[in-house]
């Protein structure tokens, strides 16, 4: 586990090197050895906000504190931090600070500081994770997509369920929610089922094949969202850093979810994350 947080680490000390300059999620994730997709999810549950929510912190702190030393212009600042203009900085500046940048000069404002992050995984008592690792021969889906952003995801991907339930003319179950990585800062999601051949493909779905492999499959017990929620962060802030003999293989992850009990606590849901060998 200690190669992990090392990696871990790493790819954190990698953005505060850089935060002066363009941050590449690529190169930041490759310093954990692991994906950008399956990085931005463990981060996630790890440190409880996005890798952009992140940079943004530590930039508007380190911004603030050569504004309020008077070792830099507001301009400068701008340039400095990233922003193409002095009015994006100050409108970003106001909502992390509660001040402007020019009021961040002046004697006696009060500033918000946001200290780099170190990671540190510590064993406080067993907690159950109940999963099993199966093996599952190809399958296709049918399904709608949407592309998302991995910063504003857990805000916009429940949009996209409730539109999909408020059209009384779908044309799909939602047996399954497919996550599959683009390029690193967006992925695509995908509300689908599985692909009967003998039916048309609705309008405006498509298909993909998933390839057959090695999962690991997480029960998530209760009402939907908390169940899944929970089990997830489990799944990439305590089950993960401890696997041993297997790896993340592939870019993309499904949630399964099976048709409501009549009673929210004993609904049954599943996450299935895609794994190989060591």
């Amino acid at each position: 586990m200690q190669e992990w947080i090392d990696g871990f680490q790493a790819s954190i000390d990698y953005m505060e090197r850089h935060l002066t300059e363009p941050l590449d999620i690529e190169k930041i994730a490759g310093k954990a050895l692991l994906s950008p997709f399956y990085y931005q999810r463990i981060f996630g549950a790890l440190c409880g906000m996005t890798v952009g929510e992140y940079v943004r912190s530590r930039r508007m702190t380190l911004a603030a504190q050569e504004l309020a030393a008077g070792q830099i212009r507001v301009i400068d600042a701008a340039l400095k931090y990233g922003y193409d203009s002095p009015d994006s900085f100050a409108k970003a500046f106001q909502r992390f600070h509660g001040v402007t940048p020019s009021q961040a000069r002046e004697s006696g404002a009060r500033l918000r500081s946001f200290a780099p992050m170190h990671i540190k995984i510590a064993m406080e008592g067993g907690k159950m994770l109940e999963y099993s690792i199966m093996e599952k021969a190809p399958f296709t889906v049918v399904g709608m997509k949407r592309r998302f952003n991995s910063d504003t995801s857990y805000q916009e991907v429940p949009k996209f369920w409730q539109e999909w339930m408020q059209d009384e003319n779908r044309q799909l179950m939602g047996m399954f929610g497919l996550c599959t990585d683009e390029n690193g800062k967006e992925f695509d999601y995908w509300i689908a089922d599985l692909y009967e051949p003998w039916k048309d493909v609705p309008e405006g779905c498509e298909t993909r094949v998933i390839p057959g492999g090695l999962w690991a499959q997480f029960p998530c017990r209760g009402p939907l969202v908390d169940s899944m929620q929970r089990v997830n962060t489990q799944i990439w802030s305590e089950w993960l850093p401890n696997l041993k003999g297997y790896s993340l293989a592939g870019n993309y992850s499904l949630e399964f979810y099976m048709p409501p009990a009549e009673k929210p606590e004993d609904n049954v849901n599943y996450i299935w994350i895609p794994l190989k060998k060591d």
